[in-house]
């Protein structure tokens, strides 16, 4: 399978595990831009866009989640595929109509999670399924159109709408990530021990089938790619057209 190229919008605040983890995962040719430092793309010719997790919230007044959020939004006017991730995940849904709100509460640490066995995003994955978590926020309404794909009794943790996914959890996250993000949060002592006595190998290897959420989209996005590659030129045999048909335009 040839590679496809993925636009990765890093909104992590320059956390270099948040790079490494990314690379390891997606078996893909990346193109990395740290929209918090303001880069982004210049054009949209890839196969698909990535966004990652962020300790920012989506719906604060600052000029690169501003910049993101129309970025992103041209991009998935042209149908890019897209995945989400935490933060990510959140930015999709608020970019398509949903709604992003604080919940109240803060979920962090290995959790189960449920998906409805049906999503493509999801396929190899047992329904209830563990994941590493940390966040505040959550998707509380979904945008117009959307599917619900997965959840816990904290909030909504998978959506799609046309070819866009998002996760609330972090199929990303080593042991080293997980560790160091429980040790810098602003929680109760007793709480941070809990968490921190969790992160253990076996729940990790619990955790790592939750990965093939990458891989899922990752073949997702190739069968578009491949779909879209034979009808252009199914398209030009037939002499319809002389120009080729991008895969994004």
């Amino acid at each position: 399978m040839s590679y496809v190229r993925i636009a990765v919008l890093n909104a992590a605040h320059e956390d270099a595990n948040t790079t490494r983890n990314f690379r390891r995962e997606l078996d893909a040719s990346l193109a990395e831009f740290d929209v918090t430092d303001g880069e982004l793309p210049t054009h949209f010719e890839f196969d698909a866009l990535v966004v990652t997790g962020s300790r920012s919230s989506v719906y604060w007044d600052e000029e690169w989640i501003d910049a993101t959020k129309e970025w992103v939004s041209e991009a998935l006017s042209r149908d890019l595929p897209a995945l989400g991730i935490c933060w990510g995940h959140q930015l999709l849904a608020d970019v398509l109509g949903g709604t992003v709100e604080d919940m109240g509460s803060y979920e962090v640490g290995y959790s189960e999670i449920e998906h409805h066995g049906d999503s493509r995003l999801f396929e190899g994955i047992s329904q209830s399924f563990t994941a590493f978590t940390s966040h505040a926020d959550e998707v509380s309404a979904l945008p117009p159109g959307a599917t619900p794909l997965a959840e816990n009794h904290y909030s909504n943790h998978g959506f799609r709408k046309d070819r866009v996914f998002g996760v609330q959890f972090h199929p990303e996250y080593d042991q080293k990530t997980a560790r160091e993000l429980v040790q810098r949060k602003d929680i109760d002592e007793d709480r941070r021990d809990a968490v921190l006595a969790e992160i253990t190998d076996e729940n990790y290897a619990a955790a790592c089938e939750a990965k093939l959420v990458f891989e899922n989209f990752l073949e997702y996005v190739h069968e578009l790619t491949t779909e879209e590659s034979q009808t252009a030129s199914a398209t030009n045999d037939d002499g319809n057209s002389s120009e080729p048909v991008g895969h994004s335009d």
